[in-house]
């Protein structure tokens, strides 16, 4: 059943609520990024992606590669409020043993496509999923999310070339642009923009919307979609740390960490 943007809004509200209590029990992790990403993953698992919980490693479904792999506790509580493993199993994000680890790891939890850590990878990684995709005449989309301070990394860049290459348009890369980054702001430590001029130089589709609007994530979606002959790249104006007014736009938040005496 298709749900109402006000509908995803709830949920992803309940999912910010569970980013926090998984943090503050472990005492570490990434609010910041975890925080502006609920609204994208919640969109992704709630509205457009073709999946099912009770069957992860269903051929036919698409394919989510989460480049930014900090912002997992997002990722996991989605997963959990979608129905790949119980909502209980959150509690034990970070600790010993846990498959909930402060980076994903493919095979741990079901739902979770690659392992994801250093940045600047997971694009190549979607773009050669991408790929296998055409070359099998599957017919499932591929997601990626990617940070905007990993467009530091030269092999992001080498993978918006693959992509660009292989007219890759059964791909669609979210990029969380929320202006941050461990050193402070982005624009301070390496300046990106002309952000949408650089993707379309490497002849990429690019919409940008506000990513905490769930109606023009759905719309820039389905512009993805009608697009046949590129990628696309979805620039998402966001707010790090969103949601908590103390956190919002301070790159101090990127990392959370308090220790235990």
């Amino acid at each position: 059943m298709r749900k109402t943007p006000e509908e995803l809004e709830k949920i992803a509200a309940t999912i910010r609520q569970d980013i926090l209590n998984m943090l503050a029990a472990a005492k570490s992790g990434h609010p910041a990024g975890s925080l502006s990403m609920a609204d994208i993953f919640t969109a992704l698992y709630f509205e457009v992606m073709n999946h099912d919980p009770k069957k992860p490693d269903w051929k036919d479904r698409d394919r989510l590669v989460v480049s930014n792999g900090h912002t997992c506790p997002a990722l996991y509580a989605v997963l959990a409020r979608a129905g790949y493993f119980p909502v209980s199993k959150l509690k034990t994000y970070s600790k010993l043993n846990s498959p909930l680890q402060g980076h994903p790891e493919r095979f741990r939890l079901p739902g979770i496509e690659t392992t994801s850590g250093p940045l600047g990878c997971g694009l190549a990684q979607a773009a050669g999923i991408a790929l296998a995709s055409r070359m099998d005449n599957a017919h499932f989309r591929v997601y990626c999310t990617v940070s905007d301070a990993e467009h530091d990394e030269g092999n992001h860049w080498e993978a918006v070339l693959f992509a660009a290459k292989y007219k890759l348009s059964n791909l669609t890369v979210f990029v969380d642009r929320n202006n941050i980054q461990i050193e402070g702001p982005t624009e301070t430590t390496l300046p990106l923009e002309p952000l949408r001029a650089k993707y379309e130089a490497f002849n990429w589709k690019v919409v940008e919307i506000d990513g905490h609007n769930m109606a023009e994530i759905i719309a820039a979606v389905a512009k993805a979609r009608a697009e046949d002959s590129r990628p696309t790249a979805i620039i998402a104006h966001t707010v790090a740390g969103k949601g908590v007014a103390y956190m919002e736009g301070k790159s101090e938040w990127h990392t959370y960490r308090k220790n235990v005496k």
